[in-house]
């Protein structure tokens, strides 16, 4: 299994923390998948970015829309997340 280093939420500080306690709000909890970009917070803040422009876009596919496919995409990919 490949192992990523990554900034524990408790050990965050500074922008880190900030984005870590947006994915408390968000999510309850902060998921490894947002861990994962720990070591780059202005990557993380991209990919977060991205992420909320993409699922909450107002022309296209509805919200609903949008998370079955995600559902499927990763269900196929054997993905969890």
């Amino acid at each position: 299994m490949t192992w990523i280093e990554t900034v524990a939420p408790e050990r965050a500080e500074g922008r880190l923390k900030r984005l870590y306690e947006g994915a408390v709000v968000r999510a309850g909890r902060v998921f490894n998948i947002v861990r994962a970009m720990s070591l780059s917070p202005s990557i993380m803040n991209a990919s977060l970015s991205l992420y909320r422009r993409i699922m909450f876009a107002e022309e296209g596919l509805s919200r609903t829309q949008r998370e079955l496919l995600a559902i499927v995409v990763s269900s196929s990919n054997d993905c969890h997340y």
